[in-house]
């Protein structure tokens, strides 16, 4: 394992690929530390041959198991002193199907990854973010979160808590000099989109598919600036205006036209 030896750090889950492993990229270019974490160890061992042992921590962590967690985070703070300049909750499922014919056990692992894993992640890395100045709790809502999508309806709850959670946060840890936002990305071409779907997302417009790399250069960006919740790409935040003051309209369009209508 590396040492931070007074570099910025910050702390990824699902950084074995995906928006996780290209904001991990864009951090270690920066001369950051970057401490990443996933259930996948061969994207893990992947990513720490190409940042550099030096320049990184990786281990396997499952984000719902609260015991490992605590374990992960005590490693990284040791190769940090203590510190921990942003914490990066990123991991996440997608399990989708209507919701009357979803197995319910998809329903509950979604439910504990992509929100219990980030309730715990914040509430054990508290102390860390506490003890460094100007840090930010920086966590991956969605473009679901705006108004509940239809076939992934537990996964946009859980994002819809995410955002409301990170909205929260953002006055309760004002007292402790601990900053908080949330990126809410639309298509973003990973390994978590079910097959065809980036294919089948339209050219333009706030639906379409977008590199992961987009996320990570938010997240940077989010450090560097106060700001509560980061759209990807920028015009979802029209979806969210809509979905806020005509849910009804919005509601009927997106049922004529499923996943990739959205308000004019």
């Amino acid at each position: 394992m590396g040492k931070a030896n007074g570099r910025k750090s910050i702390f990824i889950t699902g950084a074995a690929s995906g928006m996780g492993r290209e904001t991990a990229r864009l951090f270690a270019g920066q001369g950051w530390f970057v401490g990443g974490y996933d259930v996948n160890e061969a994207g893990l061992e992947a990513l720490k041959a190409e940042l550099g042992q030096d320049n990184c921590a990786v281990r396997r962590l499952d984000v719902t198991d609260r015991d490992d967690y605590r374990v992960a985070l005590a490693e990284f703070g040791e190769a940090t002193r203590g510190k921990m300049d942003l914490l990066y909750n990123n991991a996440g499922i997608g399990r989708g199907g209507p919701f009357a014919e979803q197995p319910f056990e998809d329903v509950i692992a979604v439910v504990q990854v992509n929100l219990m894993g980030v309730l715990i992640g914040i509430h054990e890395a508290i102390g860390l973010l506490k003890a460094t100045p100007n840090s930010l709790c920086f966590t991956t809502s969605s473009s679901s979160a705006t108004f509940g999508m239809a076939n992934i309806a537990v996964y946009s709850a859980t994002k819809h808590a995410v955002k409301g959670l990170s909205e929260a946060l953002s006055v309760e840890f004002k007292a402790y000099g601990v900053r908080v936002a949330d990126v809410l990305p639309g298509v973003i071409d990973t390994p978590i989109l079910p097959p065809g779907v980036a294919e089948a997302a339209p050219k333009e417009g706030m639906f379409r598919a977008i590199p992961p790399v987009e996320v990570a250069k938010a997240v940077w960006e989010a450090y560097h600036a106060d700001k509560l919740h980061w759209y990807v790409p920028p015009e979802l935040i029209e979806l969210d205006k809509a979905a806020t003051l005509t849910p009804e309209a919005v509601r009927d369009q997106m049922a004529q036209g499923g996943l990739f209508s959205a308000p004019p």
